[in-house]
């Protein structure tokens, strides 16, 4: 059984105003005052941002408990010093973001100017094991059409600056604006993929291979394949639902892979008019089917997610869970469609951040 950690991005805010607050260091002392020597939790890029991993799990219900504790924890150690976590990929508030002071982040600031300040957003990076790097290759190469629809149903991100931005994932159109991020070309072996990514740092446009941000690429620290198109979910359960789903989605591409089925060739234009599609409507519209790279409704993508998947679901005993889980998401949708509506129910974006706190932790 394949292993999967699950890393969240958390926005840190006010607990009353909703504003966000740039005490993640303060947070994470308290972190390690608590639990000296912890590794869940990590600073990042803003100071109004806090970030989580999980361990590895076999066990989807193990990670899911895993989700939900981490966030508890967070949401403890934050209210220590007077604010709270929020599982939400943007600010719906207005927010000048506060640059985490150290060498890495400095250059990044100083190369890409007003494009890292505007890295405030949060996102869902999901870990699976694979047994080689020649296995995640060619596992990378046969996600590639699938990914748009994991970003579809993590959707949570639909204001920005006091506004609503009319998509449903405007985090992933945020975080494109990075040099290397975004879907990619069929790699064909692991030699092709170190090829590619050697290439890219010796342009000098980005630092190193750490900055090489594909939508889903080799781990550099573990053995597995990080998918990381996914906004951080509003809800604990639709993260467990991504990474059960993105589990599903590479056993099912390692299969095809050893059975000689070769990887979908569609061209990275179409891949990011997929992608474009599902940050835009997420669950209300429609999505670029993975196969035709033509519309359908967005249940009926989900439903070929759910047939492509489904031996490997299955076997790992997922497949009642995971479908439970798509039947209740179609019916209240996605985390921005939530926001939308207790912004329609309170007419105030303070009040969609205080009622995304309560829905963070369950």
């Amino acid at each position: 059984m394949r292993t999967v950690g699950v890393e969240e991005e958390l926005l840190l805010v006010d607990p009353d105003s909703g504003d966000p607050k740039a005490l993640a260091a303060a947070v994470l002392a308290r972190a390690e005052q608590d639990d000296p020597g912890q590794d869940v939790f990590e600073k990042e890029l803003f100071g109004q941002m806090l970030e989580f991993a999980t361990h590895p799990q076999a066990d989807m219900a193990a990670l899911a408990d895993e989700i939900v504790r981490c966030r508890k924890e967070a949401a403890r150690h934050a209210g220590q010093i007077g604010c709270a976590v929020a599982a939400l990929a943007t600010s719906p508030l207005p927010v000048s973001p506060s640059l985490t002071m150290n060498e890495r982040y400095r250059w990044l600031a100083d190369r890409y100017g007003i494009g890292t300040r505007d890295q405030l957003v949060c996102g869902c990076h999901v870990h699976v094991s694979v047994e080689s790097a020649e296995e995640g290759v060619a596992v990378l190469d046969r996600l590639r059409p699938w990914l748009p629809v994991l970003n579809a149903i993590s959707a949570n991100s639909p204001f920005w600056q006091g506004r609503d931005t009319g998509y449903d994932s405007y985090r992933t159109r945020v975080w494109g604006r990075w040099p290397s991020a975004g879907p990619t070309e069929l790699f064909g072996s692991a030699e092709g993929y170190h090829r590619r990514v050697a290439d890219m740092v010796a342009t000098g446009a980005i630092l190193d291979e750490a900055m090489v941000y594909f939508d889903a690429r080799l781990s550099a620290r573990y053995p597995t394949v990080e998918i990381r198109v996914s906004d951080v979910c509003l809800c604990a359960e639709t993260a467990t639902l991504i990474a059960t789903l993105t589990r599903g989605l590479v056993e099912t591409a390692a299969r095809d892979w050893r059975a000689g089925r070769p990887a979908p060739d569609h061209s990275v234009s179409v891949l990011r008019l997929a992608a474009w599609q599902a940050a835009r409507s997420g669950l209300d519209g429609d999505l670029l089917d993975p196969e035709t790279m033509r519309p359908r409704p967005a249940p009926a993508v989900l439903r070929s997610l759910l047939d492509h998947t489904g031996d490997a679901l299955a076997e790992s005993g997922d497949a009642g869970n995971v479908e439970e889980a798509v039947t209740g998401l179609l019916r209240r949708g996605n985390g921005a469609h939530e926001q939308r509506r207790m912004l329609e129910r309170t007419d105030s974006l303070r009040d969609v951040v205080t009622e995304c706190v309560r829905r963070t932790q369950g």
